[in-house]
């Protein structure tokens, strides 16, 4: 990807980029999830039969500057979101734009839409997150999560769990009252006291000045780690993919150096918890 993105702006003549499959120039990645194809015709039938099949149908995948915006293609025809609008990433958002085109090309015969991620969560940001009333919504649920953080629940046995806590749970609350300078409560027992409602309120106001960018990887993130305050982090930039990663994982980190790692289970969480945190990280990135 660092390649290509040197040749986007050394071509200051050209805001185009393509992607041919079989090609020494194919250099960005992988990409696809339920965005369709754009056309100006009512009914684009590359686009069912790829709905249909699960086929790749498109030979080439492209950047171009559309709209005063990033528009990835498929054999010059736009991407679509599900929802019909277009799939347009602002100029600071060349990276995700390009994990997008990445992710596409890197199809080969079957599309396999978990390996689309940051495609779908771009086209969450765009179909979801510019209704308020979604957005008031999703925020709700989101802060639901709050009351059952995981990292608001702590224990004091075994001596392996506790030290991983320490390690990645406290800074995290430590960063969190002292921040926005709310009092966030914790357990370990079985139930949890609710936080105030000033605390809750803060954090929604926090979301309310999100963009649909952040909205979306806000999302994701909370659901990927099942934990307000890590996935916060995470968007506001105050941790990294990995840091993210091991914090939510702590229990099951806390097993494994215990028992020892499960095959096809431990290790299928492991990447999975990092894709769907990482395609989050990956919206935010502004070049």
């Amino acid at each position: 990807m660092a390649t290509v993105l040197r040749k986007l702006g050394q071509s200051s003549g050209s805001r185009v980029v393509n992607f041919s499959k079989g090609t020494t120039s194919r250099t960005w990645g992988q990409c696809r999830w339920q965005a369709s194809v754009a056309s100006d015709s009512p009914a684009v039938s590359a686009t069912n039969r790829a709905e249909v099949t699960l086929k790749r149908f498109w030979k080439t995948v492209g950047i171009e500057d559309k709209d005063n915006a990033f528009a990835v293609t498929l054999d010059k025809r736009p991407l679509k979101t599900p929802g019909g609008n277009k799939l347009l990433f602002p100029k600071d958002r060349l990276t995700a734009a390009a994990l997008v085109a990445s992710e596409w090309d890197n199809q080969e015969t079957l599309l396999k839409q978990h390996s689309l991620p940051v495609t779908s969560l771009a086209s969450r940001a765009i179909d979801a997150f510019n209704d308020e009333a979604t957005r008031a919504e999703v925020r709700a649920q989101l802060l639901k999560y709050l009351e059952t953080d995981t990292i608001c629940f702590h224990s004091d046995d075994p001596p392996g769990v506790v030290k991983l806590q320490q390690e990645h749970w406290d800074p995290l609350l430590k960063w969190a009252r002292e921040t926005f300078n709310v009092e966030i409560n914790t357990s370990d027992a079985l139930f949890l006291t609710r936080h105030p409602d000033d605390t809750i309120k803060k954090f929604d106001d926090i979301l309310a000045t999100f963009d649909p960018w952040q909205m979306a990887a806000m999302e994701r993130a909370v659901y990927a780690s099942k934990s307000f305050l890590i996935a916060l982090a995470l968007v506001l930039q105050r941790i990294d993919v990995e840091a993210a990663a091991k914090a939510a994982h702590v229990e099951v980190n806390s097993q494994i150096e215990r028992w020892g790692e499960v095959e096809d289970s431990h290790d299928v969480d492991y990447q999975n918890i990092r894709q769907q945190l990482g395609s989050a990280a990956c919206l935010l990135t502004t070049i």
